[in-house]
């Protein structure tokens, strides 16, 4: 069954056009873009606040240092490789393991070593990134993602999609890789959007490729009902990249760690609405909220995701 557009325009879907004029460029200051722009600049300022992400192993930043790229990844059974300027999960590289002298991707796929070097020669060509500007190669933790997701997920990581508003999470989605996807939690490339109840933390029904789905395409399981793990502290620490970007309106994706807990991947100051194919609902309604209610939301990001629970329990 497809959504059905006169559905989601009656559910105040926000589309492109309106999300860039009325609140990306309304909210979102030019000067800030680099902070979330640049994953390295994003990482760096996380850690400095305390924010948990995944480590950075190392960094290729001009072409001589690609010699020493496989001595780097040696001893790590697992890591990722990607752009510190890309977007829409183009250029990621996802390494699961090493088999003899060749890597295991998330896919299961085995790549041998030269083609992990010109994966990071195009990196630093400007394959991926945005403007295809020069770019650098980082390579970082590989996250062991937490054990509930693993009946909904092919191979690769999921990770959790937190729209913010002035602060405040609005919407919600766990993204779960597919064979389709590459084992990527990419939209554009396959994966499962899957909504997220905001007020709860609970799953429902989910969407691939603009398609209602309620089981996952490829494990075959339920979609709707998981209890996604430390919940509140998800919403709080979306809430604190906020503050850290000084963006009224992003996109903050967070992995769980089955050891490590909640880990910011990185934050996005152009978020996609796929959100909303997502839950079924429009951002709209929640938009206009917040801003009717500017003067009340607290400063805190504690307080933030508590408003966030209490103002859409039944919005």
């Amino acid at each position: 069954m497809f959504i059905s557009p006169s559905r989601l325009k009656a559910a105040g879907i926000v589309g492109m056009n309106q999300r860039n004029a009325n609140f990306v460029m309304r909210y979102n200051k030019r000067r800030y873009y680099p902070l979330v722009d640049d994953k390295l600049k994003t990482k760096s300022l996380a850690q400095e606040k305390g924010i948990a992400v995944p480590e950075l192993y190392g960094v290729v930043e001009v072409p001589h240092q690609i010699k020493g790229l496989e001595k780097l990844v040696k001893n790590k059974p697992g890591f990722v490789m990607k752009p510190a300027h890309g977007a829409g999960g183009n250029g990621v590289m996802v390494i699961a393991d090493q088999f003899g002298d060749g890597y295991v991707k998330s896919s299961g796929q085995i790549i041998v070593g030269s083609t992990l070097v010109h994966h990071a020669q195009n990196i630093l060509s400007g394959m991926y990134s945005l403007g295809g500007l020069p770019d650098k190669a980082m390579i970082e933790y590989l996250v062991q993602f937490d054990p509930l997701l693993e009946s909904v997920s092919y191979q690769g990581v999921p990770d959790i999609r937190v729209i913010v508003f002035l602060g405040v999470p609005i919407a919600a989605m766990v993204r779960l890789p597919t064979r389709a996807s590459d084992g990527k939690a990419n939209l554009h490339q396959g994966a499962v959007g899957v909504g997220i109840d905001i007020a709860t933390g609970v799953t429902g029904n989910g969407v691939i490729n603009n398609q209602l789905v309620d089981t996952h395409p490829d494990t075959r399981n339920n979609l709707s009902g998981i209890h996604i793990p430390h919940w509140p502290q998800i919403l709080e620490l979306a809430a604190n990249c906020a503050d850290l970007c000084h963006l009224g309106y992003l996109g903050v994706d967070i992995v769980l760690d089955g050891n490590l807990g909640p880990l910011v991947l990185e934050l996005n100051a152009r978020p996609g609405l796929n959100v909303q194919l997502a839950n079924g609902f429009g951002l709209e309604k929640r938009l206009d909220i917040l801003e009717k209610r500017q003067k009340d939301i607290p400063r805190s990001a504690e307080h933030r995701a508590q408003m966030a629970i209490e103002t859409f329990s039944a919005a």
